[in-house]
């Protein structure tokens, strides 16, 4: 249990950490064999612009930083600890005017429970206060703030006790804590740990232990700066790029619709994107490219030292000698290739998942751009150029070449070909969309959500693919209704809700169903009887309001053959629905009738075992033209069924025939001796041949019953036959 006393807080417990800064000697350079390259390399420079940002709608972004170095010169790069595992990760370094890149650097730290070890106290990072006394046991220490004064001695131990607060039998039950002192003059004290209560470690060394504690623990908190430095060794003056990945915050997108005032089919859709720079640079002039997609990234902590568990041998000791017995050894020497095969494992497991991580780092790159020539081979230049396959430049945005647009695989870009500032701590809205779309204001209605709703149906007709966003509607100058969408690729129509429709009631005012025998088959005693199902509904809807509407009906869409009858056709088919278009006039009414048929199938598997008369008799009234071949078949269950009767009632004969035998056995045993036995004698053989005639009768009957289910199999499995009619429409 954690305790909770403000005094004996680390940061206020009057503990007296009197910090030791710890003396270093001044180390000497050992001389290297680089020492005159180093000593070449002018001093390091951090001005390397962010040239090109990508941003994933994953949570990481693709950044590209450019300039020039001369000779060899030092480039560093500042990134926050959590930044510098996706960097690691993603780290691509070009030097373009045929230099190369010796070595790229970052300052380390080794974990805090790494340098806790090298303390003596034992306390982990998330102590508690039971924690810290138990380091402080056998140490001097002094107690003030308890009944009877100051005590000086040495710390025994610290222990918890459940006490009832109050004297009743409901009263509540507190844990409290209790110090154990033995002081200098050998008196044993135990002390009630209180927040008034003062300990304060009298050692030097050990109050520089516990200072040295905390100020490992006031490291875990900041969140310090990561020095990447790249060593670029080169002649002359030469431009360097260099790109990575890092984990940013999501970009989202979020669209304007604006209808005219006076309607003609469309309405002024505009797009724009929140980008939030919180990478900790600046972003000035860059070249801004925004990609819908998720291409496959995961963190890996590589910028941490990772510190490997190694065993622990015991050290031995020399085993005192015994009399022993041994095991013979067997005969069958074991294969030494199995050993082999069971290391192999691992390591082709290892290999496997090594060469998948290389596929998708490769994919990674190439997609986001490891390099400006990469980037353009797959989304184009971004210039407002037509580069790269699959690249438009609509010239229905902003402005004509203001954004760009290209698609791969399963992803899509808008690409800014102006250049955009952003800086660090600061977000934006950019533009990526402003055309003229046609669509078309509509109330939305389905049986499962009875709710109608003002919905607007939007054709993509733009080069460009809509993201996923949140959307808000403008009518007659004022605000109507916002909502979310989800991806419209270009030709794609779809249906966007953004306000209930209080003018509209719908409901379904007729509901017809029927089923009519459309196909029956028989084929090795499986009975398949299939129906057509014919379903009507009537939907009834009226319009409140002061303008006509257009209704849209969502149906319920079948599957395994259902399909709408003659003269009836959606307006628009999902893969679980219809829509039907539907006028309702202002202050009318309007109706639709919606047919439909489809096939429903019972499946009877005939057998020997089971009782089907019934139902092949129900068949035969449905069927007639099935008499001829199923007659046989119910003569002959209905014979078994006999056969199987009989057998019932032989046995409860046989039973009873057991009984009686049984009896005058027991009353020949009991008269024994007797005159009177042998009248028993006589019923007794009577008993005996009635139960042995009841057992033939038996078993005979249950001959004639297995001969019976031999003969009915093979009629049932010789059935074949095929009837339907025309379907009825």
């Amino acid at each position: 249990m954690r305790l909770l006393f403000v005094s004996l807080g680390f940061a206020a417990c009057t503990l007296a950490l009197a910090a030791q800064p710890a003396a270093t000697p001044s180390a000497k350079p050992r001389p290297t064999a680089n020492a005159s390259v180093s000593a070449a390399i002018p001093p390091l420079i951090r001005d390397l612009p962010v040239r090109k940002v990508v941003l994933y709608k994953n949570g990481v972004g693709y950044f590209e930083h450019a300039g020039t170095v001369i000779g060899n010169q030092r480039v560093g790069i500042d990134f926050t600890s959590p930044q510098l595992n996706d960097v690691l990760q993603s780290l691509t370094v070009l030097d373009e005017g045929g230099g190369h890149i010796a070595g790229v650097n970052y300052n380390s730290t080794t974990p805090l429970a790494e340098q806790l070890k090298s303390l003596s106290l034992g306390m982990t990072e998330d102590p508690t206060s039971t924690e810290l006394f138990q380091a402080l046991r056998g140490e001097r220490v002094e107690v003030t703030g308890a009944a009877g004064g100051a005590i000086t001695g040495r710390l025994l131990s610290i222990e918890s006790r459940s006490e009832k607060v109050g004297a009743s039998d409901s009263a509540a039950t507190v844990v409290k804590f209790y110090l154990t002192v033995v002081a200098t003059s050998g008196a044993v004290r135990v002390i009630e740990l209180t927040p008034t209560l003062s300990v304060r470690p009298i050692d030097q060394n050990l109050q520089g232990q516990l200072d040295r504690y905390l100020q490992l623990l006031s490291t875990t908190h900041a969140n310090g700066l990561r020095h990447l430095t790249l060593n670029a060794l080169g002649q002359g003056q030469r431009n360097l790029r260099v790109s990575y990945i890092s984990e940013v915050p999501v970009w989202k997108a979020t669209y304007r619709m604006v209808f005219p005032r006076e309607a003609n089919g469309s309405a002024t859709v505009q797009g724009w994107a929140v980008v939030d720079n919180t990478v900790g640079a600046d972003w000035d002039n860059v070249q801004l490219s925004l990609v819908a997609g998720a291409p496959q990234s995961f963190i890996q902590p590589l910028s941490q030292p990772f510190y490997t568990r190694r065993p622990e041998i015991p050290i031995a000791t020399e085993a005192q000698t015994t009399p022993q017995t041994h095991e013979a050894a067997e005969m069958d020497k074991k294969d030494e290739n199995e050993p082999v095969a069971q290391a192999s494992a691992p390591r082709a497991m290892a290999k496997s998942a090594m060469d998948a991580k290389n596929r998708n780092m490769a994919m990674l790159q190439t997609f986001s751009g490891s390099n400006s020539t990469a980037m353009g081979r797959v989304f184009g230049s971004g210039a407002g150029g037509n580069m790269g396959g699959g690249m438009y430049r609509p010239s229905d945005a902003l402005k004509q070449g203001d954004v760009t647009t290209s698609a791969f695989d399963d992803f899509f870009e808008y690409a800014l070909t102006q250049p955009v500032t952003i800086h660090k701590n600061e977000s934006a809205m950019v533009p990526i969309l402003q055309q003229d779309l046609p669509a078309e204001h509509v109330t939305l209605w389905s049986e499962r959500e009875p709710s109608p709703l003002r919905a607007v149906w939007l054709e993509n007709k733009s080069k460009l693919t809509l993201d996923s966003g949140s959307f808000s509607i403008f009518e007659s100058g004022e605000f109507a209704g916002e909502g979310l969408l989800d991806p419209i690729h270009p030709g794609e129509k779809r249906l966007l809700s953004y306000a209930a429709d209080q003018a509209m009631r719908i409901k379904i005012t007729d509901r017809n169903n029927r089923r009519n025998l459309h196909h029956v088959q028989i084929r090795k005693g499986a009975i398949i009887e299939t129906w057509m199902d014919i379903v009507a509904v009537t939907y009834s809807a009226s319009n409140s309001g002061d303008t006509d509407r257009t209704l849209l009906l969502e149906h319920p869409r079948r599957d395994n053959g259902w399909s709408l009858d003659d003269g009836v056709k959606a307006d628009e088919t999902a893969p679980n629905l219809f829509r039907f278009r539907l006028p309702v006039p202002a202050h009318g009414t309007a109706k639709l009738d919606v047919r439909e048929h489809g096939p429903e199938s019972t499946r009877i598997d005939l057998n020997a075992n089971q009782d089907y008369s019934s139902y092949l008799i129900e068949l035969v009234k449905r069927v007639p033209d099935v008499k001829g071949q199923l007659e046989p078949i119910i003569d002959a269950q209905v014979k078994l069924a006999d056969i199987q009767h009989q057998i019932e009632e032989s046995k409860k004969q046989e039973t009873t025939a057991a009984a009686d035998e049984a009896r005058d056995r027991e009353n020949l045993i009991a008269l024994k001796g007797n005159e009177a036995a042998r009248r028993f004698v006589e019923e007794l053989n009577r008993a005996e041949d009635k139960l042995q005639a009841t057992r033939k009768h038996t078993a005979d009957l249950e001959q004639q019953k297995s001969d019976a289910v031999d003969k009915l199999n093979a009629q049932i499995s010789a059935l074949s036959y095929d009837w339907s009619v025309t379907p009825i429409k």
